[in-house]
Protein backbone atom coordinates (compact mmCIF):
# COMPACT_ATOMS: atom_id res chain seq x y z
CA UNK A 1 0.00 0.00 0.00
CA UNK A 2 2.89 2.38 0.67
CA UNK A 3 4.61 1.88 -2.70
CA UNK A 4 2.28 4.12 -4.77
CA UNK A 5 2.52 6.82 -2.14
CA UNK A 6 6.33 6.68 -2.08
CA UNK A 7 6.60 6.66 -5.84
CA UNK A 8 4.17 9.55 -6.23
CA UNK A 9 5.87 11.67 -3.59
CA UNK A 10 9.30 11.18 -5.15
CA UNK A 11 8.09 12.05 -8.67
CA UNK A 12 6.21 15.07 -7.31
CA UNK A 13 9.35 16.30 -5.56
CA UNK A 14 11.42 15.92 -8.74
CA UNK A 15 8.84 17.84 -10.77
CA UNK A 16 8.74 20.65 -8.26
CA UNK A 17 12.54 20.83 -8.29
CA UNK A 18 12.56 20.92 -12.11
CA UNK A 19 9.99 23.69 -12.35
CA UNK A 20 11.74 26.02 -9.89
CA UNK A 21 15.40 25.22 -10.52
CA UNK A 22 15.94 28.02 -13.03
CA UNK A 23 15.11 30.57 -10.31
CA UNK A 24 17.85 29.38 -7.97
CA UNK A 25 21.53 30.22 -7.76
CA UNK A 26 24.10 27.68 -8.90
CA UNK A 27 24.79 26.56 -5.35
CA UNK A 28 21.09 26.17 -4.63
CA UNK A 29 20.71 24.03 -7.78
CA UNK A 30 23.36 21.66 -6.54
CA UNK A 31 21.83 21.39 -3.08
CA UNK A 32 18.37 20.78 -4.53
CA UNK A 33 19.72 18.19 -6.93
CA UNK A 34 21.46 16.42 -4.06
CA UNK A 35 18.24 16.36 -2.01
CA UNK A 36 16.29 15.01 -4.98
CA UNK A 37 18.91 12.31 -5.48
CA UNK A 38 18.59 11.33 -1.84
CA UNK A 39 14.84 11.07 -2.28
CA UNK A 40 15.22 8.87 -5.35
CA UNK A 41 18.04 6.54 -4.30
CA UNK A 42 16.93 2.94 -3.96
CA UNK A 43 17.98 -0.16 -2.12
CA UNK A 44 17.79 -2.30 -5.23
CA UNK A 45 15.97 -2.94 -8.50
CA UNK A 46 16.23 -4.37 -11.97
CA UNK A 47 19.12 -2.08 -12.91
CA UNK A 48 20.60 -1.53 -9.44
CA UNK A 49 21.36 2.15 -10.14
CA UNK A 50 20.20 5.43 -8.60
CA UNK A 51 18.44 8.18 -10.51
CA UNK A 52 20.63 11.06 -11.56
CA UNK A 53 18.12 13.81 -11.03
CA UNK A 54 20.48 16.37 -12.56
CA UNK A 55 19.92 14.86 -16.00
CA UNK A 56 16.14 15.01 -15.47
CA UNK A 57 16.42 18.68 -14.50
CA UNK A 58 18.41 19.63 -17.56
CA UNK A 59 21.85 20.14 -16.01
CA UNK A 60 24.71 20.41 -18.45
CA UNK A 61 28.04 18.81 -17.83
CA UNK A 62 31.22 20.88 -17.56
CA UNK A 63 29.38 24.15 -18.12
CA UNK A 64 30.36 27.67 -17.22
CA UNK A 65 27.81 29.42 -15.01
CA UNK A 66 27.35 32.98 -16.14
CA UNK A 67 26.58 35.78 -13.67
CA UNK A 68 24.55 38.80 -14.65
CA UNK A 69 26.03 41.70 -12.71
CA UNK A 70 25.92 45.47 -13.02
CA UNK A 71 29.66 45.56 -12.53
CA UNK A 72 31.80 46.18 -15.57
CA UNK A 73 35.49 45.38 -15.73
CA UNK A 74 37.59 42.26 -15.36
CA UNK A 75 35.42 39.49 -13.96
CA UNK A 76 35.84 35.79 -13.42
CA UNK A 77 33.17 33.23 -14.09
CA UNK A 78 32.98 30.06 -12.08
CA UNK A 79 32.98 26.67 -13.72
CA UNK A 80 30.79 23.77 -12.76
CA UNK A 81 32.49 20.48 -13.56
CA UNK A 82 29.65 17.98 -13.34
CA UNK A 83 30.39 14.65 -14.96
CA UNK A 84 27.18 12.99 -16.15
CA UNK A 85 26.50 9.39 -15.23
CA UNK A 86 25.51 7.25 -18.14
CA UNK A 87 22.29 6.02 -16.66
CA UNK A 88 18.66 6.19 -17.53
CA UNK A 89 15.84 6.80 -15.12
CA UNK A 90 15.93 3.76 -12.85
CA UNK A 91 13.15 1.67 -11.46
CA UNK A 92 11.96 2.45 -7.95
CA UNK A 93 12.59 -0.36 -5.52
CA UNK A 94 9.70 -1.92 -3.66
CA UNK A 95 11.86 -2.77 -0.68
CA UNK A 96 13.82 0.47 -0.07
CA UNK A 97 12.54 2.89 2.56
CA UNK A 98 11.75 6.50 1.61
CA UNK A 99 14.06 8.98 3.38
CA UNK A 100 12.37 11.22 5.91
CA UNK A 101 11.54 14.67 4.55
CA UNK A 102 11.07 17.90 6.48
CA UNK A 103 9.61 20.65 4.34
CA UNK A 104 9.66 23.74 6.58
CA UNK A 105 9.89 27.48 6.25
CA UNK A 106 13.69 27.30 6.70
CA UNK A 107 14.20 25.07 3.66
CA UNK A 108 14.18 21.37 2.78
CA UNK A 109 15.97 18.80 4.93
CA UNK A 110 16.43 15.11 4.27
CA UNK A 111 17.76 12.12 6.12
CA UNK A 112 20.31 10.77 3.62
CA UNK A 113 20.62 7.07 2.86
CA UNK A 114 23.20 5.60 0.53
CA UNK A 115 23.26 2.01 -0.69
CA UNK A 116 25.98 2.39 -3.34
CA UNK A 117 29.39 4.06 -3.31
CA UNK A 118 28.85 6.03 -6.52
CA UNK A 119 25.74 7.66 -4.99
CA UNK A 120 27.78 8.80 -2.00
CA UNK A 121 30.52 10.12 -4.32
CA UNK A 122 28.03 12.10 -6.39
CA UNK A 123 26.64 13.83 -3.31
CA UNK A 124 30.13 14.60 -2.02
CA UNK A 125 30.97 16.06 -5.43
CA UNK A 126 27.92 18.31 -5.21
CA UNK A 127 28.91 19.42 -1.70
CA UNK A 128 32.41 20.25 -2.89
CA UNK A 129 31.06 22.36 -5.73
CA UNK A 130 28.91 24.37 -3.29
CA UNK A 131 31.84 25.01 -0.98
CA UNK A 132 34.12 26.11 -3.83
CA UNK A 133 31.56 28.40 -5.45
CA UNK A 134 33.24 31.69 -6.37
CA UNK A 135 31.78 35.16 -6.63
CA UNK A 136 32.34 37.30 -9.73
CA UNK A 137 35.39 39.41 -9.02
CA UNK A 138 36.89 42.66 -10.21
CA UNK A 139 40.36 41.17 -10.53
CA UNK A 140 43.50 42.57 -8.95
CA UNK A 141 45.53 44.99 -11.04
CA UNK A 142 48.36 43.53 -13.11
CA UNK A 143 51.98 44.68 -13.27
CA UNK A 144 52.22 47.83 -15.36
CA UNK A 145 48.65 48.90 -14.57
CA UNK A 146 47.75 51.73 -12.25
CA UNK A 147 47.15 50.68 -8.63
CA UNK A 148 43.53 50.55 -7.53
CA UNK A 149 42.18 52.45 -4.53
CA UNK A 150 38.84 51.18 -3.21
CA UNK A 151 36.80 53.62 -1.11
CA UNK A 152 33.91 52.36 1.02
CA UNK A 153 31.37 55.12 1.68
CA UNK A 154 30.17 58.41 0.22
CA UNK A 155 30.11 60.73 3.21
CA UNK A 156 32.23 63.76 4.07
CA UNK A 157 35.50 61.89 4.51
CA UNK A 158 35.08 59.65 1.46
CA UNK A 159 34.05 62.44 -0.90
CA UNK A 160 36.82 64.80 0.23
CA UNK A 161 39.26 61.95 -0.44
CA UNK A 162 37.71 61.17 -3.84
CA UNK A 163 37.71 64.81 -4.89
CA UNK A 164 41.46 65.18 -4.42
CA UNK A 165 42.68 61.78 -5.63
CA UNK A 166 45.09 61.90 -8.57
CA UNK A 167 43.48 59.60 -11.15
CA UNK A 168 46.58 59.79 -13.34
CA UNK A 169 48.30 57.73 -10.66
CA UNK A 170 45.41 55.57 -9.40
CA UNK A 171 42.35 53.69 -10.56
CA UNK A 172 39.51 54.43 -8.15
CA UNK A 173 36.48 52.36 -7.13
CA UNK A 174 33.81 53.72 -4.79
CA UNK A 175 31.36 51.36 -3.07
CA UNK A 176 28.33 52.85 -1.31
CA UNK A 177 24.61 52.12 -0.88
CA UNK A 178 23.87 55.69 -2.01
CA UNK A 179 25.23 57.48 -5.09
CA UNK A 180 25.48 60.93 -3.53
CA UNK A 181 26.97 62.86 -0.66
CA UNK A 182 24.61 64.58 1.80
CA UNK A 183 25.48 68.09 2.98
CA UNK A 184 24.29 67.32 6.51
CA UNK A 185 24.53 70.83 8.06
CA UNK A 186 21.62 71.95 5.86
CA UNK A 187 19.60 68.73 6.01
CA UNK A 188 17.25 70.02 8.73
CA UNK A 189 16.22 72.89 6.45
CA UNK A 190 14.85 70.45 3.86
CA UNK A 191 12.38 68.93 6.34
CA UNK A 192 10.24 72.09 6.45
CA UNK A 193 10.73 73.29 2.87
CA UNK A 194 13.38 75.96 3.42
CA UNK A 195 15.56 74.10 0.92
CA UNK A 196 14.80 71.51 -1.74
CA UNK A 197 16.20 68.04 -1.27
CA UNK A 198 18.41 68.18 -4.37
CA UNK A 199 20.17 71.23 -2.90
CA UNK A 200 21.89 69.09 -0.25
CA UNK A 201 22.69 66.03 -2.42
CA UNK A 202 25.85 65.93 -4.52
CA UNK A 203 26.30 63.00 -6.98
CA UNK A 204 29.52 61.09 -6.31
CA UNK A 205 30.46 60.82 -9.99
CA UNK A 206 30.43 64.61 -10.23
CA UNK A 207 32.71 64.92 -7.21
CA UNK A 208 35.19 62.53 -8.88
CA UNK A 209 34.51 62.51 -12.62
CA UNK A 210 36.84 59.53 -13.21
CA UNK A 211 34.12 57.30 -11.76
CA UNK A 212 31.96 58.15 -14.77
CA UNK A 213 34.62 58.49 -17.47
CA UNK A 214 37.65 56.28 -16.83
CA UNK A 215 37.30 52.67 -18.11
CA UNK A 216 38.84 51.04 -15.04
CA UNK A 217 37.29 53.31 -12.40
CA UNK A 218 33.82 52.50 -11.13
CA UNK A 219 31.08 53.46 -8.73
CA UNK A 220 29.15 50.46 -7.36
CA UNK A 221 25.79 50.97 -5.71
CA UNK A 222 26.35 48.27 -3.11
CA UNK A 223 27.02 47.56 0.54
CA UNK A 224 30.22 46.08 1.89
CA UNK A 225 29.61 42.77 3.70
CA UNK A 226 33.13 41.81 4.65
CA UNK A 227 36.86 42.03 3.99
CA UNK A 228 39.58 39.53 3.20
CA UNK A 229 42.68 41.49 4.11
CA UNK A 230 44.99 38.58 3.22
CA UNK A 231 43.69 38.40 -0.36
CA UNK A 232 43.08 42.19 -0.56
CA UNK A 233 39.40 41.75 -1.46
CA UNK A 234 36.13 43.40 -0.47
CA UNK A 235 32.93 41.33 -0.48
CA UNK A 236 29.94 43.38 -1.66
CA UNK A 237 26.21 42.96 -2.09
CA UNK A 238 24.26 45.10 -4.53
CA UNK A 239 21.77 47.55 -3.04
CA UNK A 240 18.36 46.65 -4.46
CA UNK A 241 15.03 48.02 -3.22
CA UNK A 242 13.11 44.80 -2.83
CA UNK A 243 14.64 43.28 -5.97
CA UNK A 244 17.19 40.56 -6.56
CA UNK A 245 20.59 41.15 -5.02
CA UNK A 246 23.96 39.95 -6.29
CA UNK A 247 27.23 39.43 -4.51
CA UNK A 248 30.63 40.16 -5.95
CA UNK A 249 34.20 40.87 -4.90
CA UNK A 250 36.49 43.80 -5.62
CA UNK A 251 40.25 43.45 -5.31
CA UNK A 252 42.22 46.44 -4.05
CA UNK A 253 45.77 47.68 -3.75
CA UNK A 254 44.80 50.26 -1.11
CA UNK A 255 41.54 50.30 0.85
CA UNK A 256 39.98 53.36 2.48
CA UNK A 257 37.10 52.63 4.87
CA UNK A 258 34.88 55.70 5.28
CA UNK A 259 31.53 54.03 5.88
CA UNK A 260 30.35 56.53 8.50
CA UNK A 261 28.29 55.75 11.59
CA UNK A 262 24.72 54.92 12.58
CA UNK A 263 22.31 56.64 15.00
CA UNK A 264 22.63 55.48 18.59
CA UNK A 265 19.40 54.22 20.19
CA UNK A 266 20.93 52.96 23.49
CA UNK A 267 18.86 49.81 23.09
CA UNK A 268 15.65 51.64 23.99
CA UNK A 269 12.62 49.66 22.97
CA UNK A 270 10.56 51.09 20.11
CA UNK A 271 13.03 53.70 18.83
CA UNK A 272 13.87 52.05 15.52
CA UNK A 273 10.22 51.17 14.87
CA UNK A 274 8.58 54.52 15.64
CA UNK A 275 11.17 57.33 15.56
CA UNK A 276 12.61 59.19 12.57
CA UNK A 277 16.34 59.78 12.25
CA UNK A 278 17.94 62.68 10.41
CA UNK A 279 21.01 61.36 8.62
CA UNK A 280 19.93 60.88 5.01
CA UNK A 281 17.86 62.73 2.42
CA UNK A 282 15.32 59.90 2.63
CA UNK A 283 14.97 60.59 6.37
CA UNK A 284 14.22 64.26 5.70
CA UNK A 285 11.64 63.30 3.08
CA UNK A 286 9.87 60.97 5.51
CA UNK A 287 9.83 63.63 8.23
CA UNK A 288 8.41 66.21 5.86
CA UNK A 289 5.67 63.86 4.64
CA UNK A 290 4.65 62.94 8.19
CA UNK A 291 4.61 66.57 9.33
CA UNK A 292 2.42 67.74 6.46
CA UNK A 293 0.18 64.66 6.73
CA UNK A 294 -0.46 65.35 10.42
CA UNK A 295 -1.32 68.96 9.65
CA UNK A 296 -3.96 67.82 7.15
CA UNK A 297 -5.31 64.94 9.25
CA UNK A 298 -5.89 67.26 12.18
CA UNK A 299 -8.37 69.30 10.11
CA UNK A 300 -10.75 66.41 9.44
CA UNK A 301 -14.26 66.69 10.91
CA UNK A 302 -14.73 64.67 14.07
CA UNK A 303 -11.09 64.73 15.21
CA UNK A 304 -11.08 65.27 18.98
CA UNK A 305 -9.15 68.05 20.69
CA UNK A 306 -6.90 65.51 22.35
CA UNK A 307 -6.10 63.82 19.04
CA UNK A 308 -5.34 67.16 17.38
CA UNK A 309 -2.87 67.99 20.13
CA UNK A 310 -1.20 64.60 19.73
CA UNK A 311 -1.00 64.75 15.93
CA UNK A 312 0.53 68.23 16.01
CA UNK A 313 2.98 67.57 18.83
CA UNK A 314 6.51 67.33 17.37
CA UNK A 315 9.01 65.81 19.80
CA UNK A 316 12.78 66.00 19.26
CA UNK A 317 15.06 63.77 21.34
CA UNK A 318 18.61 65.07 21.74
CA UNK A 319 19.88 68.58 22.38
CA UNK A 320 22.94 68.53 20.14
CA UNK A 321 23.40 70.76 17.08
CA UNK A 322 21.14 68.57 14.90
CA UNK A 323 18.28 68.53 17.42
CA UNK A 324 18.54 72.24 18.16
CA UNK A 325 18.69 73.24 14.49
CA UNK A 326 15.72 71.06 13.62
CA UNK A 327 13.74 72.50 16.55
CA UNK A 328 14.62 76.01 15.39
CA UNK A 329 13.54 75.28 11.82
CA UNK A 330 10.26 73.78 13.08
CA UNK A 331 9.50 76.80 15.28
CA UNK A 332 10.25 79.15 12.37
CA UNK A 333 7.97 77.07 10.12
CA UNK A 334 5.16 77.24 12.67
CA UNK A 335 5.42 80.98 13.27
CA UNK A 336 5.70 82.03 9.66
CA UNK A 337 3.92 79.39 7.58
CA UNK A 338 1.58 77.25 9.69
CA UNK A 339 -0.20 80.26 11.16
CA UNK A 340 -1.00 81.51 7.65
CA UNK A 341 -1.74 78.29 5.79
CA UNK A 342 -3.20 76.10 8.54
CA UNK A 343 -5.13 78.68 10.54
CA UNK A 344 -7.66 76.12 11.79
CA UNK A 345 -5.05 74.24 13.80
CA UNK A 346 -2.37 76.84 14.43
CA UNK A 347 -3.03 76.86 18.18
CA UNK A 348 -2.50 73.10 18.54
CA UNK A 349 0.96 72.62 17.02
CA UNK A 350 3.81 72.43 19.49
CA UNK A 351 7.52 71.50 19.56
CA UNK A 352 9.18 69.77 22.53
CA UNK A 353 12.94 69.24 22.82
CA UNK A 354 13.96 66.56 25.34
CA UNK A 355 17.58 66.38 26.50
CA UNK A 356 19.08 64.36 29.35
CA UNK A 357 21.54 67.10 30.31
CA UNK A 358 22.01 70.59 28.86
CA UNK A 359 21.50 71.49 25.20
CA UNK A 360 24.58 72.23 23.05
CA UNK A 361 26.95 70.98 25.74
CA UNK A 362 30.02 71.55 23.53
CA UNK A 363 29.28 75.27 23.12
CA UNK A 364 30.23 78.19 25.33
CA UNK A 365 28.08 78.63 28.46
CA UNK A 366 26.86 82.05 27.33
CA UNK A 367 25.82 80.63 23.95
CA UNK A 368 23.92 77.78 25.64
CA UNK A 369 21.96 80.26 27.74
CA UNK A 370 21.19 82.34 24.65
CA UNK A 371 19.96 79.28 22.75
CA UNK A 372 17.74 78.20 25.66
CA UNK A 373 16.20 81.63 25.97
CA UNK A 374 15.65 82.06 22.23
CA UNK A 375 14.10 78.63 21.68
CA UNK A 376 11.74 79.15 24.61
CA UNK A 377 10.72 82.52 23.21
CA UNK A 378 9.97 80.89 19.84
CA UNK A 379 7.62 78.38 21.47
CA UNK A 380 9.93 75.36 21.84
CA UNK A 381 9.30 73.55 25.12
CA UNK A 382 12.56 72.34 26.69
CA UNK A 383 12.31 69.24 28.88
CA UNK A 384 15.13 67.58 30.79
CA UNK A 385 14.58 63.86 30.92
CA UNK A 386 15.61 60.39 29.75
CA UNK A 387 13.49 58.29 27.40
CA UNK A 388 12.67 54.86 28.81
CA UNK A 389 10.44 53.43 26.08
CA UNK A 390 8.84 54.49 22.80
CA UNK A 391 5.29 53.51 21.82
CA UNK A 392 3.48 54.21 18.51
CA UNK A 393 1.74 57.33 19.88
CA UNK A 394 3.68 58.24 23.02
CA UNK A 395 7.05 58.05 24.74
CA UNK A 396 7.62 57.08 28.36
CA UNK A 397 10.25 59.00 30.33
CA UNK A 398 12.32 57.59 33.18
CA UNK A 399 10.19 59.44 35.74
CA UNK A 400 7.10 57.56 34.51
CA UNK A 401 5.49 60.46 32.66
CA UNK A 402 4.00 60.00 29.19
CA UNK A 403 4.57 62.37 26.26
CA UNK A 404 2.11 61.92 23.35
CA UNK A 405 3.49 62.74 19.91
CA UNK A 406 2.56 62.83 16.26
CA UNK A 407 6.14 63.19 15.00
CA UNK A 408 9.21 61.87 16.83
CA UNK A 409 12.73 62.76 15.64
CA UNK A 410 15.69 61.00 17.26
CA UNK A 411 19.06 62.83 17.23
CA UNK A 412 21.09 61.55 20.18
CA UNK A 413 24.38 61.07 18.35
CA UNK A 414 26.00 58.27 16.38
CA UNK A 415 27.93 55.08 17.01
CA UNK A 416 29.67 52.26 15.12
CA UNK A 417 27.73 50.74 12.23
CA UNK A 418 26.94 47.05 11.85
CA UNK A 419 29.71 46.76 9.25
CA UNK A 420 32.31 48.24 11.60
CA UNK A 421 31.22 45.95 14.42
CA UNK A 422 31.46 42.88 12.17
CA UNK A 423 34.98 43.54 10.86
CA UNK A 424 37.86 41.70 12.51
CA UNK A 425 40.00 44.81 12.72
CA UNK A 426 41.64 46.57 15.69
CA UNK A 427 39.12 48.73 17.54
CA UNK A 428 39.41 52.12 19.21
CA UNK A 429 37.58 53.07 22.42
CA UNK A 430 33.87 53.26 21.62
CA UNK A 431 34.00 50.49 19.01
CA UNK A 432 35.32 52.43 16.03
CA UNK A 433 37.99 51.05 13.70
CA UNK A 434 41.37 51.69 15.29
CA UNK A 435 43.87 53.88 13.41
CA UNK A 436 47.37 55.20 14.04
CA UNK A 437 48.79 58.71 13.54
CA UNK A 438 48.77 58.28 9.73
CA UNK A 439 45.17 56.96 9.66
CA UNK A 440 46.36 53.41 8.94
CA UNK A 441 44.70 50.40 10.53
CA UNK A 442 47.41 48.75 12.67
CA UNK A 443 48.48 45.18 11.94
CA UNK A 444 46.57 45.17 8.63
CA UNK A 445 48.41 45.98 5.41
CA UNK A 446 47.15 48.62 2.95
CA UNK A 447 43.96 49.45 4.91
CA UNK A 448 43.09 52.98 6.08
CA UNK A 449 40.03 54.34 7.92
CA UNK A 450 38.70 57.91 8.13
CA UNK A 451 35.60 59.75 9.27
CA UNK A 452 33.01 58.75 11.85
CA UNK A 453 33.93 55.05 11.60
CA UNK A 454 37.55 55.60 12.74
CA UNK A 455 39.25 56.51 16.00
CA UNK A 456 42.77 56.48 17.37
CA UNK A 457 43.79 53.26 19.11
CA UNK A 458 44.80 53.48 22.74
CA UNK A 459 48.47 52.92 21.96
CA UNK A 460 48.63 56.23 20.06
CA UNK A 461 47.84 58.18 23.21
CA UNK A 462 45.39 60.55 21.52
CA UNK A 463 41.67 60.96 22.22
CA UNK A 464 39.02 59.74 19.81
CA UNK A 465 37.89 62.72 17.74
CA UNK A 466 34.23 63.77 17.71
CA UNK A 467 31.95 62.56 14.91
CA UNK A 468 31.81 65.88 13.08
CA UNK A 469 31.78 66.75 9.39
CA UNK A 470 34.75 69.02 10.02
CA UNK A 471 36.85 66.15 11.37
CA UNK A 472 35.89 63.82 8.51
CA UNK A 473 36.69 66.41 5.86
CA UNK A 474 40.08 67.21 7.34
CA UNK A 475 40.98 63.51 7.54
CA UNK A 476 39.92 63.00 3.92
CA UNK A 477 42.08 65.93 2.82
CA UNK A 478 45.11 64.70 4.76
CA UNK A 479 44.85 61.11 3.51
CA UNK A 480 44.43 61.99 -0.17
CA UNK A 481 47.54 64.17 -0.02
CA UNK A 482 49.41 61.23 1.54
CA UNK A 483 48.14 58.86 -1.18
CA UNK A 484 49.09 61.20 -4.02
CA UNK A 485 52.56 61.64 -2.59
CA UNK A 486 53.10 57.91 -2.02
CA UNK A 487 51.66 57.02 -5.45
CA UNK A 488 54.08 59.31 -7.26
CA UNK A 489 56.96 57.58 -5.46
CA UNK A 490 55.80 54.15 -6.64
CA UNK A 491 54.18 52.99 -3.42
CA UNK A 492 50.62 52.66 -4.67
CA UNK A 493 50.63 48.92 -5.37
CA UNK A 494 49.65 46.40 -2.72
CA UNK A 495 52.43 45.75 -0.19
CA UNK A 496 54.74 48.18 -1.96
CA UNK A 497 54.67 51.31 0.21
CA UNK A 498 56.62 50.05 3.22
CA UNK A 499 59.80 51.97 2.39
CA UNK A 500 58.07 55.17 1.24
CA UNK A 501 58.14 57.95 3.88
CA UNK A 502 54.62 58.99 4.94
CA UNK A 503 55.49 62.46 6.16
CA UNK A 504 53.97 64.24 9.15
CA UNK A 505 51.18 62.52 11.10
CA UNK A 506 47.60 63.78 11.06
CA UNK A 507 46.93 66.66 13.44
CA UNK A 508 43.39 67.97 13.95
CA UNK A 509 42.78 71.60 14.89
CA UNK A 510 39.21 72.52 15.66
CA UNK A 511 38.09 75.60 13.73
CA UNK A 512 34.94 76.26 15.74
CA UNK A 513 31.27 75.30 15.86
CA UNK A 514 28.09 76.86 14.49
CA UNK A 515 24.39 76.18 14.96
CA UNK A 516 21.21 77.88 13.81
CA UNK A 517 18.41 78.36 16.35
CA UNK A 518 15.74 79.76 13.99
CA UNK A 519 14.24 83.19 13.23
CA UNK A 520 17.46 84.60 11.71
CA UNK A 521 19.49 83.77 14.81
CA UNK A 522 22.51 81.50 15.17
CA UNK A 523 25.48 80.70 17.39
CA UNK A 524 29.16 80.89 16.40
CA UNK A 525 31.76 79.46 18.78
CA UNK A 526 35.32 79.90 17.51
CA UNK A 527 37.12 78.28 20.45
CA UNK A 528 39.52 75.47 19.52
CA UNK A 529 38.37 73.32 22.44
CA UNK A 530 35.65 73.24 25.05
CA UNK A 531 37.89 74.63 27.80
CA UNK A 532 39.82 77.14 25.66
CA UNK A 533 39.11 80.81 25.28
CA UNK A 534 37.97 82.34 22.03
CA UNK A 535 35.44 84.46 20.20
CA UNK A 536 31.76 83.62 20.68
CA UNK A 537 28.90 85.32 18.84
CA UNK A 538 25.12 85.01 18.89
CA UNK A 539 22.28 86.75 17.06
CA UNK A 540 21.68 88.02 13.53
CA UNK A 541 25.38 88.54 12.71
CA UNK A 542 26.08 84.95 13.69
CA UNK A 543 23.21 83.80 11.49
CA UNK A 544 24.72 85.70 8.54
CA UNK A 545 28.13 84.12 9.21
CA UNK A 546 26.50 80.68 9.54
CA UNK A 547 24.78 80.95 6.17
CA UNK A 548 27.81 82.43 4.41
CA UNK A 549 30.16 79.76 5.74
CA UNK A 550 27.95 76.85 4.75
CA UNK A 551 27.17 78.34 1.36
CA UNK A 552 30.89 78.37 0.57
CA UNK A 553 31.31 74.81 1.88
CA UNK A 554 28.70 73.35 -0.48
CA UNK A 555 30.81 71.31 -2.89
CA UNK A 556 29.58 72.29 -6.37
CA UNK A 557 28.66 75.65 -7.87
CA UNK A 558 25.44 74.08 -9.06
CA UNK A 559 24.31 73.30 -5.51
CA UNK A 560 25.51 76.68 -4.23
CA UNK A 561 23.24 78.25 -6.79
CA UNK A 562 20.36 75.99 -5.73
CA UNK A 563 20.84 76.85 -2.03
CA UNK A 564 21.03 80.60 -2.66
CA UNK A 565 17.90 80.55 -4.85
CA UNK A 566 15.99 78.43 -2.31
CA UNK A 567 16.85 80.84 0.49
CA UNK A 568 15.75 83.81 -1.60
CA UNK A 569 12.51 82.09 -2.67
CA UNK A 570 11.65 81.16 0.93
CA UNK A 571 12.32 84.70 2.10
CA UNK A 572 9.98 86.21 -0.49
CA UNK A 573 7.25 83.58 -0.92
CA UNK A 574 7.51 81.42 2.20
CA UNK A 575 8.14 77.69 2.43
CA UNK A 576 6.65 75.18 0.04
CA UNK A 577 4.07 73.02 1.83
CA UNK A 578 3.32 70.56 -0.99
CA UNK A 579 3.29 66.94 0.16
CA UNK A 580 5.00 65.15 -2.73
Amino acid sequence: MLLPFRLGLSIFFVKISSRNLFQLSSCSKMVLARIARNGCQQSGGATGRYARVGSMLGEESSSVSKFHSPVSGRFTAFKQNVTPHSSNLPFFSTTGGLPALALGSRGVRTTPRYEYAHAQAAVEESDSECENLKYPTLEATKPGEKPRVVVIGSGWAACRFLKGLNTKVYEVVCISPRNHMVFTPLLASTCVGTLEFRSVAEPVNQIQTALAKEPNSHFFLASCNGLDTDKHEVLCETAADGGETHRFKVAYDKLVIASGAEPVTFGIKGVEEHAFFLREVSHAQEIRKRLLLNLMLSQYPGVSEEEKERLLHCVVIGGGPTGVEFSGELSDFIIRDVCQRYAHVKNYIQVTLIEANEILSSFDVGLRHYATKHLTKCGVRLVRGVVKEVHPNKIVLSDGSDVPYGLLVWSTGVGPSKLVKSLSLPKAPGGRIGIDDWLRVPSVEDVFAIGDCAGFVEGVGRPVLPALAQVAERQGKYLVELFNRVGKQGGGKASSGKDVPLGDPFIYKHLGSMASVGRYKALVDLRQSKDAKGLSLAGFLSWFIWRSAYLTRVISWRNRFYVAINWATTLVFGRDNSRI
